[in-house]
């Protein structure tokens, strides 16, 4: 006969660390919403398609070329531009590096000061500096171009506000202040 043990798998003396889990609920919102957006368009199932329309409206508000979006599902596009995806994918990256060392690596700015404030500053700004050179006729739209520079102002973003989403509480045990 087979026996079956249970494992605790959530200890009762672990805490849910609501800030991260509602960061990283939020970030895989972000990442999956404008890509989902063309097809529960195109199914037209209802609540899917009054979905999709809150995901297309929401995307309406923060970038500011959605019609500059892939197509992903005719006549559909992705919900927001590639700029603005870049942007998310170096969200998610950075979240992941932060999860692999917890900050510790060489490229978490916080340890430089105000060099790494600026480093991230300077990142932050690939963005915009792109979008008016592109509005300026200085360069075509491109949808690789316009996917690194977003990925580069994720990266100033990221690496800003990864850490302060996603730091350890330190909990002294022995009582200690």
């Amino acid at each position: 006969m087979l026996k079956i043990s249970s494992l605790n798998l959530l200890s009762i003396n672990q805490s849910i660390h609501w800030q991260k889990l509602i960061s990283d609920i939020a970030l895989i919102a972000l990442l999956s919403g404008p890509v989902a957006a063309p097809f529960l368009a195109t199914l037209g199932i209802f609540p899917l398609g009054t979905i999709a329309n809150i995901i297309y409206f929401m995307g309406g508000h923060v970038c500011p070329q959605t019609e500059m979006g892939l197509m992903l599902s005719s006549p559909h596009l992705m919900a927001v531009c590639m700029r603005c995806y870049g942007l998310l994918l170096a969200l998610l990256t950075t979240r992941l590096l932060y999860a692999s060392n917890q900050g510790r690596g060489f490229y978490w700015l916080h340890q430089y000061r105000f060099t790494g404030a600026a480093i991230a500053t300077s990142l932050t700004f690939a963005y915009p500096v792109e979008m008016i050179a592109q509005i300026l006729n200085l360069w075509e739209y491109n949808n690789i171009v316009v996917t690194i520079f977003g990925y580069l102002t994720g990266l100033g973003i990221g690496l800003f506000m990864v850490p302060v989403l996603y730091r350890q509480k330190n909990i002294s045990t022995k009582g200690e202040n």
